[in-house]
């Protein structure tokens, strides 16, 4: 086993923090877990536990810091963060009032916004809660990125609403290649759904952690089998971008 505070210190403290709240919280586990896709993967990352007050604070303050870090230089320059329901309404109301509290000179007048499932017919009517995105910057707030399929929505519906999109941020970046479609082998070299969305959208996707901070932050943790079952699925999976 690695020494904790060397291993770790190779990871930006917010990056360190939100590690801990992961394994802490069991939103981050390590074993045998059967993914949706059918592979079999030696780690579990599941968002949906951090709905006690003190883990959303620490997820909300990861996904600021990640953005904040990613801002200067501007390739996140953005209006309004946009979070596609359900998952990304907390996690894009409780991040600009995070963005304020960490710069509220560069990130005071940042608004949020989030879709209805369904189109209200009734009050104010409409399906977006929040700002007007037309004419607006627009950043996506999300938690992983499987497939890419809800993130094609959400641009379609920013697109929709007159908004101009200039990025992704997700709370993990699995870092591998997206599954396999009906009559495609598993061996078959593709890109990651990272990849293929940025690909297709032209903009940045940034994530508060990867596969690869996962695995530096584990081996102070975890023990050399652990680590290694984690290296190896990276590389049985990697992706071709």
């Amino acid at each position: 086993m690695a020494n904790t505070s060397s291993t770790l210190s190779t990871l930006p403290a917010y990056k360190r923090d939100f590690l801990h709240a992961c394994t802490s919280s069991s939103c981050l586990t390590f074993g045998t877990y059967t993914l949706k896709s059918g592979r079999i993967s030696p780690y579990f990352f599941n968002i949906g536990v951090f709905h006690k007050a003190r883990l959303l604070s620490a997820l909300s303050l990861a996904f600021a810091n990640t953005i904040a870090a990613h801002s200067n230089p501007a390739p996140l320059d953005f209006d309004i963060l946009f979070g596609p329901a359900y998952k990304g309404i907390p996690l894009a109301t409780t991040t600009v009032e995070k963005l304020a509290s960490l710069n509220e000179d560069r990130f005071g007048e940042i608004s949020y916004a989030f879709n209805r499932k369904e189109v209200k017919a009734y009050g104010d009517g409409g399906s977006i809660v929040g700002a007007p995105m037309e004419g607006k910057r627009v950043l996506i707030i999300d938690d992983v990125m499987t497939a890419g399929t809800a993130v094609n929505e959400a641009v379609e519906i920013i697109k929709q609403q007159g908004g101009t999109l200039v990025g992704i941020v997700i709370a993990l970046d699995r870092q591998e290649k997206a599954p396999a479609k009906e009559g495609e082998g598993e061996d078959r070299p593709r890109k990651s759904a990272v990849g293929q969305v940025k690909e297709r959208h032209g903009v940045p996707v940034v994530a508060v952690l990867t596969l690869d901070d996962i695995i530096e932050g584990y081996k102070a943790i975890g023990t050399a089998d652990d680590v290694k079952r984690l290296e190896d699925y990276r590389e049985k999976y990697k992706p071709s971008n």
